[in-house]
C-alpha cells in the first residue's frame, strides 16, 4: 500500500480514525515511497514520531500536483479536561545542540519533553542528514534511535520523494525558494502517567510548504493530534511511540493568504520558542 492509500484507508486525511506512525520499510511503491513494517510485540522496531506531519503533509501536495474544567450537572458525559494554562514552572534551562532536554520528572515535564520534541521532529532541519541524526539521537533513546535511524534516512533521502514535495535531491530548496515546516502547539493533555512512563497528547498545527515566487507547492495549513508515549531514561523523557489523529481543525477565517515573500520573510523572522507547561 501507497502512503497515499494508507491515508485514505486509514482517515489520514478524510477520516476520522486514529493513524499509527509507523514509518516505511524498504519496498517502494508507485509514490517512490517504501511499505510499512508491522509493530513486533517487543515494540524493538518502536514508531517514530513526527515523521507523519512531513510525510502526510507531503503526499497531500503530490497528489494534488492547568485546573479541571468546570463541571455542571447538564455537562452529562462530557469528559474531564485539564486547560492547558500556565504553571508556574521554570522553562527547561539547558539544551542538546538546539533542543531542549532536563525535564523533570513530573507531568508538567512530560508534557514540556512531548511538546518540543514534536517541534524537533517535524521541523525542516529533519531533511538535513546532520541535523536529522542529531534530532533523533535526542529525542529516542539510545537503542531506539539506532534501530530507527536507517528507516529515517531512507525517507528524507529517497529522490522521488523529495521531488514530490519539491525539494531538490539534497533535500534543500530550489533556487529563489523557502522551504517550511514548523509545527506551532496550540495544548497538551497528560493521559496516564507514572513516575517511569507517561502519554501525553499534542494538539498543534502545522505549516508546510515552498515559499517563493515559483513554487508549486505554497505553504498550507494543517491541523493534528499527536500522543506520544514517553519513558524515563537516563535523567529525562524520551519517545518511545505515538499515534496520530487529524484535527481538532478551526473553522477557517475569510483571510487573503500572505504573499509568497510576506510568507518567507515571516519564517526568515519569528523564531520559535521552548515550551513549558
Amino acid at each position: 500500500m501507497s502512503l497515499g492509500d494508507e491515508h485514505e484507508a486509514s482517515g489520514g486525511y478524510g477520516g476520522t480514525g486514529q493513524t499509527r506512525t509507523r514509518l516505511p520499510d524498504t519496498d517502494p511503491d508507485a509514490y517512490g515511497t517504501p511499505r510499512r513494517t508491522p509493530r513486533s510485540s517487543s515494540r524493538s522496531l518502536v514508531t517514530v514520531v513526527g515523521v507523519v506531519v512531513l510525510l502526510l503533509a507531503a503526499i497531500a501536495f503530490a497528489n494534488r500536483g492547568g485546573g479541571d474544567a468546570d463541571k455542571s450537572e447538564s455537562s452529562g458525559n462530557k469528559p474531564e479536561t485539564a486547560a492547558t494554562t500556565p504553571s508556574g514552572e521554570k522553562p527547561v534551562d539547558s539544551k542538546t545542540g538546539e533542543i531542549p532536554t532536563g525535564y523533570p520528572q513530573s507531568e508538567q515535564g512530560a508534557q514540556s519533553a512531548a511538546t518540543n520534541y514534536g517541534i524537533a521532529l517535524g521541523s525542516a532541519d529533519m531533511y538535513d542528514a546532520g541535523k536529522r541524526r542529531a534530532i533523533v539521537n535526542t529525542v529516542y533513546p539510545p537503542d531506539v534511535a539506532a534501530t530507527q535511524m536507517p528507516a529515517f534516512d531512507q525517507v528524507y533521502s529517497k529522490e522521488s520523494f523529495l521531488e514530490k514535495i519539491g525539494l531538490t535531491k539534497d533535500g534543500t530548496a530550489p533556487s529563489g525558494q523557502t522551504f517550511i515546516s514548523r509545527v506551532i502547539p496550540v495544548g497538551t493533555k497528560v493521559t496516564a502517567f507514572n513516575h517511569s512512563t507517561a502519554t501525553v497528547a499534542l494538539w498543534y498545527t502545522s505549516l508546510f510548504g515552498l515559499s517563493g515566487e515559483a513554487s508549486k507547492n505554497p505553504v498550507t495549513e494543517s491541523w493534528y493530534t499527536t500522543t506520544y508515549e514517553l519513558k524515563w531514561v537516563d535523567g529525562d523523557w524520551k519517545v518511545t511511540d505515538s499515534t496520530q489523529s487529524d484535527g481538532p481543525v478551526p473553522v477557517g477565517r475569510d483571510q487573503r493568504a500572505s504573499t509568497a515573500e510576506d510568507m518567507t520573510k515571516a519564517v526568515e523572522e519569528y523564531g520559535g520558542f521552548t515550551y513549558a507547561r
